[in-house]
């Protein structure tokens, strides 16, 4: 059951994340609006997630899935370019959240 909280605090974080993009500077009342309730949300599911999940794996998880669906959302939705060193940089993500848990953190 943790692990499908932190799928929802993830989800929740990337919807937020990617509506303060369109909030322009918070000056948008709806995509604020989303952005708020979104960090809200996962948030209160992330502190969910920490009564079954170690919090060191929790949120290696969350940000490093976070970080790489949103550089992902930015290059197939927002017209940002995929560099080599981007790309390399999102794979060092996963990487690292996948030593992470193998390495015993949880």
């Amino acid at each position: 059951m943790g692990y499908l909280l932190l799928l929802g605090a993830i989800a929740s974080e990337v919807a937020a994340t990617t509506a303060m993009k369109y909030s322009e500077g918070f000056s948008r009342l709806v995509p604020s609006v989303l952005t708020v309730l979104g960090y809200v949300v996962s948030f209160g599911l992330l502190a969910q997630t920490l009564r079954t999940v170690s919090i060191g794996t929790a949120y290696a998880i969350w940000s490093g899935v976070g970080t790489a669906a949103i550089a992902a959302i930015g290059v197939a939705f927002m017209g940002e370019g995929m560099t080599a060193v981007k790309a390399a940089g999102i794979a060092l993500i996963i990487i690292g959240v996948v030593v992470l848990n193998l390495g015993g953190a949880h």
